[in-house]
């Protein structure tokens, strides 16, 4: 696996459709085509099909809310431990996490965007 995208948790319209960064308002699908990582732009419902390019997505909290304010440390839980299990069995070379929150979350630590200094096992972490 080349990358895993974190993002912080669904919101409605993503879990409605079972999609990860499911909301048209969501910029994610047109970045990361943009930036390189997509042949083309994908549609949320193709996110499986972003496996066989040596993509993943995965999310630092499960519970869905209408907004990332709506989350609680609590929703959180385990998610470092979860994250550090997908860097040692799945190896892929970054995670890179959508947004500050979604890293915050996961490890208690307000980040910068970029690198970071913290890896999981071999893999680096960013914060998009």
């Amino acid at each position: 696996m080349t990358a895993v995208f974190c993002g912080i948790n669904p919101g409605r319209f993503s879990a409605a459709a079972n999609a990860h960064f499911a909301n048209p308002r969501n910029d994610f699908w047109r970045l990361l085509d943009a930036a390189g990582f997509t042949p083309r732009l994908y549609e949320p419902t193709e996110q499986f099909e972003l496996l066989k390019l040596g993509l993943g997505i995965t999310n630092a909290a499960y519970r869905t809310t209408p907004g990332s304010g709506d989350l609680r440390r609590g929703d959180f839980t385990g998610s470092a431990e979860r994250l550090e299990r997908i860097a040692l069995e799945l190896k892929p070379g970054a995670i890179g996490f959508v947004g500050k929150e979604a890293y915050r979350g996961a490890f208690g630590e307000r980040p910068e965007l970029g690198s970071q200094a913290r890896r999981l096992a071999e893999t680096a972490l960013f914060v998009l």
